[in-house]
């Protein structure tokens, strides 16, 4: 394929095509700041951490370790006291925060009536949890 060139009717045309526009203005490097001495940050201790809201009035029953999304139950690691079939819950994390009913509670697949101290159960919610929520008893 061969290109053409295109005609130029006159030399004004032309002058106009050929004019080179002038260079912008090149800024001044900035005053380079020095680096900054590392300031020195406080370390608070890892001790009680100020619960705001509802959380500071109760218990933390568990914590969730699985969510199953196809029939929306989540897997609760109890660790103080019990949960009954029942009760009512607080289920909070960075993304979740809502109180349920516990209509449900099973072990190994199995309903049970409560859940103790150091099992795995499984409980139905009506939202998404995820792994690390906590689990509060109203």
């Amino acid at each position: 394929m061969v290109k053409r060139k295109a005609k130029v009717k006159s030399k004004k045309a032309k002058a106009k095509r050929i004019v080179k526009r002038p260079k912008a203005k090149v800024k001044s490097k900035a005053k380079r700041r020095p680096i900054a001495k590392k300031a020195k940050v406080k370390v608070k201790k890892a001790g009680k951490a100020k619960k705001h809201g509802l959380e500071a009035s109760l218990k933390k029953v568990g914590e969730v370790t699985h969510y199953f999304g196809h029939v929306n139950a989540a897997a609760v690691k109890i660790l103080k006291d019990g949960l009954k079939v029942g009760d009512s819950i607080y289920i909070k994390g960075h993304t979740t925060d809502f109180k349920e009913l516990v209509k449900s509670i099973q072990l190994d697949h199995t309903t049970i009536p409560e859940g103790k101290k150091g099992q795995e159960i499984g409980l139905l919610v009506k939202s998404r949890v995820r792994q690390g929520d906590s689990v509060y008893k109203i």
